[in-house]
């Protein structure tokens, strides 16, 4: 029998976590939870509050193979945050620092969103609900983008 999940977290590594830290609290209003700090000043773990979310960060250990975005020239995913307000907090995040990748605009899937490259090269997909769209009529309407 398989194990069961019981949650899943993200975990970032970056290039300077502490600075990392401070931009998260700054542009999405994290809450630091703790950090675990080596002598030297090297981040080992460090847990986020984001809404109901942990982000889970620590800085690049090269030695072990753990690299971030700006090491491995670019990331291959994205965070999605779903908030109240996406225009708001993509405003926030870059005047925070981060890269505005795509402005805010409404989507066929019933969202309004739009995505941002922290300092550390990692994307945040930020949106918010504008309709309520059935899996049926989100693929109806992905087909059309096909089609037009």
């Amino acid at each position: 029998m398989p194990a069961t999940i019981h949650e899943a977290f993200a975990y970032l590594r970056v290039r300077d976590a502490a600075q990392a830290i401070a931009f998260y609290v700054q542009a999405f209003g994290a809450t630091e939870r703790f950090r675990l700090t080596e002598p030297g000043g090297r981040v080992g773990h460090a847990e986020l509050q984001l809404g109901p979310a942990v982000l889970m960060l620590s800085d690049e250990y090269p030695e072990l193979e753990i690299r971030g975005p700006q090491s491995l020239g670019g990331t291959s995913f994205a965070m999605h945050l779903h908030v109240d307000d996406a225009d708001g907090l993509v405003q926030r995040a870059v005047a925070a620092g981060a890269t505005l990748l795509r402005a805010p605009e409404d989507h066929f899937y019933g969202e309004r969103s739009g995505t941002v490259r922290d300092p550390f090269g990692h994307e945040w997909l930020i949106g918010h609900s504008i309709e309520e769209v059935t899996p049926d009529e989100m693929q109806r309407r992905y087909d059309k983008l096909f089609t037009a």
